[in-house]
């Protein structure tokens, strides 16, 4: 099947997480993503992560991190702090339909390259810029990552124990749906382009993607003030009764998230049909604000069941909604996920095999490759200066002597 992005070739200039998974999302798709790397040492995501060992893999900076990130792109490392840099890419983008950046407002613009400076070369152009907070407002010229525009967003404060301070969260949460949504929004545009010829300029902002994740708080709040505001409530949902994660009598735990009309389902569970009429539960409300007393009753009734599983099976025979709290390990090998491509393999000759999680939705018209590999720093600098711009290699040779790229090219030939 030819892929839905087929003939599209983007521009990728960005690092760590959120621009990289919106590229990458594209290249998964059939579009040519040209990731243009800093010289000397690329995207600052090849220094995280599981690294290649061994002697013949001294300099090489292929990552685990990297590869997660950035595999089915090419890789072009150039100067870009140089006017020769800025000019080869200037000269390339008459063949390019989106690209994509992730530096700190007004960085692209200092070495030239704004959307004002690009749509005079190319009026076809989709550039989508992604940042902390956005190119506008009082915020956008601080530079930030993932973690600060969740404290932004109020997300970090409501995450803890309610009589200690809020806590971190491990994962990077809105840099991934910051990509997805850019990613949608290039799509979007690329179709507004196919109708009127017009490209366009997209900013994306970790921060305004946090704020959309909010349920119901930001009416809630904004009508009711501080009154409004949810406590942080450690392992049970402050606005749920029963939800949270129960620690079962074998030392393992339990999501449970139960909605009003299912309360029934897990007295039915518990066989504690008494608490129906037990005034602490009676109504959402009560339950909401006993949680941590029905909490304790949960709890109580799974120490005297064997285990986990046990546990569960009792849940879902009443089809109360339910699962088991994993750990990673658990989840990379879960049935479910392997057999969809949630969990998949990637091979590199310099780490070797390792997982990495798969693209979330599936189409019945497009299967994703198996086949998967990340490129080498600089690797297709030639191929792609050739193709592009049509240079010799006698001046691709040239602009390895001034520095304006750089590959590990090298390392092939080991």
């Amino acid at each position: 099947m030819m892929p839905m992005l087929t003939g599209y070739r983007i521009l990728d200039i960005t690092q760590f997480v959120a621009g990289p998974t919106c590229t990458r999302i594209m290249a998964e798709m059939g579009a040519e993503v040209i990731k243009v790397e800093l010289v000397p040492n690329g995207d600052h995501g090849r220094q995280s992560g599981l690294r290649a060992r061994g002697d013949k893999n001294e300099n090489c900076t292929q990552s685990t991190y990297f590869a997660q990130h950035n595999h089915s792109k090419k890789s072009l490392a150039i100067d870009l702090k140089s006017s020769r840099g800025q000019e080869i890419l200037k000269q390339m983008l008459p063949k390019i339909d989106v690209l994509v950046e992730n530096f700190a407002p007004g960085a692209i613009a200092r070495m030239g390259l704004s959307y004002e400076d690009l749509k005079e070369i190319n009026p076809r152009l989709i550039m989508c810029s992604i940042s902390m907070a956005g190119q506008s407002g009082p915020l956008s010229q601080q530079p930030g990552f993932d973690y600060m525009a969740s404290a932004y967003a109020g997300i970090t404060s409501q995450i803890g124990e309610i009589d200690q301070g809020p806590v971190q969260v491990p994962i990077a949460m809105g840099d991934s749906a910051t990509g997805v949504a850019a990613a949608m929004a290039v799509g979007f545009a690329l179709l507004h382009r196919e109708r009127t010829g017009e490209g366009q300029f997209i900013d994306c902002s970790l921060l305004d993607t946090y704020v959309q994740m909010h349920e119901d708080l930001i009416p809630r709040v904004g009508i009711r003030g501080k009154a409004a505001l949810p406590p942080r409530s450690g392992s049970q949902h402050f606005n749920g009764g029963p939800t949270g994660v129960f620690h079962v009598g074998d030392g393992s735990y339990v999501q449970i998230m139960l909605m009003p009309y299912q309360w029934t389902r897990i007295l039915a569970a518990m066989n504690m049909p008494e608490l129906a009429d037990d005034p602490r539960f009676k109504s959402p409300h009560e339950r909401r604000t006993n949680r941590v007393e029905l909490k304790d009753i949960i709890e109580g009734w799974m120490a005297t069941i064997s285990n986990r599983e046990a546990v569960l099976e009792v849940l879902n025979r009443e089809r109360v909604p339910a699962a088991p709290v994993l750990t990673i390990d658990d989840t990379i090998q879960l049935p479910q996920l392997r057999e969809r491509g949630t969990i998949r393999e990637i091979s590199d000759p310099y780490i070797g095999t390792f997982p990495i999680p798969g693209q979330p939705p599936l189409f019945s018209k497009w299967n994703y490759s198996s086949n998967l590999s990340a490129p080498l720093l600089g690797e297709h600098n030639e191929e792609i200066l050739k193709d592009l711009l049509d240079m010799s290699l006698d001046e691709i040779e040239a602009l390895k002597d001034d520095h304006i790229i750089v590959s590990d090219m090298r390392l092939k030939t080991k």
